[in-house]
């Protein structure tokens, strides 16, 4: 029996157990069920661990297990001295794919690059398939690519502000996947890594499919905290780091150098591996040294294809330590087998190429181009993002959410995706990205924003 009378006391979740089954597992579902039904709203904080197993009459350790189920699933976010509570995200949709089937639909949730590299890529192919010997590109590759393929991809990669060598690259279908094989290869369930509190949808993803447990970490001033780390690393337990230092998707913020040397300070005394995702990095015009340049043997930096010059290559490329080389590689051939040989050797000659640099500055310029309209049509509002970003991120103006202006803009014929959809156990804030480089002309991306600019004009309605 229980030890306590709960007749009077205020507990925010009672569930009842049939005891049929294993009591974690019944517990677990009934917790997952309640939180998808809306009987457990986003932000409900639960009874402590304790008190829900006097209140059931069960072990702590069935407790215990049947959240850490829930927390793997993204469904619960635990902090620290602070308690668990049901995810602000645990009903949030992390798939922000466009939508083909509404083509009255403004495109500015689901984050495009410009066409402007479609026509130098589609002459390169036609270049590469009239060549005689083009039948052994359609074949199985091998787990890794040619040694001048990947010095190749080695001098792209050295343009980002990191230098690296040929025998550290490994190739992947693209940055998701390589966030995959990395998850899986080198970490285990139930692992913490630390991450921004508003980070990249797709990490969220992953680590929920995999049961990888983020934590957000301590932010000042809008970025990552030195002191949040340490206390990250000290009380939460994490093993890994997962950054996007350059235009970091959502908010297009870019870390200094000093905090970069920082991270990497911070990696090396606890043994953290970090994994640096520099999609966007090479649309600044001067990258900044990679935290990879200060801490190699602590991270795995991913270089992907999609944002710089076509997102239908489909590639990436992951330098990884030696100590990770060997897991990884396995992880990646299995998830894999191989990357397709054609598109490898289309897009090892663009990046060997004097093309690769000529399609990186128009790939800026139509940035530059769309930022200023957008600079100029929501003057007056907060709007942040650097020149050279596919994307800003909008500070709501007060009395909206950040769900609620995704919903009024949706019925305004606008898609964009609010701060819900890219928050890691935090309250998200009243913000929402734009991504600027999708639509795929100025005059509908003028349209949009006329439309964004109205609504927020007009406020939320009661």
């Amino acid at each position: 029996m229980p030890v306590n009378s709960f007749d009077d006391y205020p507990m925010s979740w009672r569930p009842v157990l049939q005891r049929t089954g294993p009591l974690s597992l019944e517990l677990a579902a009934q917790l997952e069920a309640d939180i998808k039904s809306g009987a457990l709203l986003p932000g409900t904080r639960l009874p402590p661990q304790r008190e829900l197993a006097d209140f059931l009459d069960v072990n702590l350790s069935t407790v215990s297990r049947a959240f850490r189920l829930c927390t793997q699933k993204g469904l619960l976010s635990a902090t620290v001295g602070s308690g668990t509570f049901v995810a602000y995200d645990a009903l949030a949709s992390l798939s922000l794919l466009p939508h083909p089937d509404k083509p009255s639909l403004i495109e500015l949730g689901s984050l495009l690059p410009d066409d402007a590299s479609y026509r130098e890529v589609a002459q390169m192919l036609r270049e590469v398939a009239s060549e005689s010997d083009v039948e052994r590109l359609f074949g199985y590759g091998s787990m890794t690519a040619t040694l001048w393929q990947r010095e190749a991809a080695a001098k792209y990669i050295q343009k980002a502000g990191y230098s690296t060598t040929a025998d550290h690259l490994l190739t992947s279908n693209g940055s998701q996947n390589a966030l995959a094989a990395i998850l899986a290869g080198l970490f285990s369930p139930g692992d913490c890594i630390g991450t921004d509190p508003l980070t990249y949808p797709g990490i969220k993803s992953a680590a929920r499919m995999l049961g990888v447990r983020l934590v957000p970490l301590r932010q000042k001033g809008g970025q990552l905290s030195p002191d949040g780390l340490d206390f990250a690393c000290r009380h939460e337990h994490i093993k890994g780091l997962y950054l996007m230092p350059d235009f970091q998707n959502p908010t297009a913020q870019t870390m200094g150098v000093d905090l970069r040397r920082a991270v990497a300070r911070t990696a090396q005394k606890y043994n953290l591996l970090i994994i640096e995702d520099s999609i966007h990095t090479l649309l600044r015009p001067t990258p900044l040294p990679a935290i990879a340049s200060f801490a190699p043997e602590h991270t795995v930096y991913i270089a992907s294809l999609s944002k710089t010059i076509s997102p239908g290559l489909r590639l990436s490329y992951l330098a990884a330590p030696g100590h990770c080389r060997d897991a990884l590689a396995e992880a990646l051939y299995n998830i894999n087998l191989t990357v397709s040989p054609f598109l490898l050797e289309l897009a090892s000659r663009i990046m060997a190429s004097d093309k690769a640099e000529a399609l990186l500055e128009t790939h800026r310029a139509r940035a530059r181009q769309r930022g200023a309209l957008a600079d100029s049509l929501l003057d007056g509002f907060c709007l942040q993002g650097p020149a050279e970003s596919l994307f800003r991120w909008l500070v709501l103006p007060e009395g909206w959410s950040a769900e609620g202006f995704e919903q009024a803009a949706l019925r305004d014929g606008v898609q964009v995706y609010g701060a819900h959809r890219f928050a890691v156990g935090i309250k998200p804030p009243a913000a929402a990205r734009l991504a600027i480089a999708s639509p795929p002309d100025m005059e509908q991306l003028r349209t949009g924003l006329l439309r964004l600019r109205a609504l927020l004009e007009q406020g939320p309605q009661k």
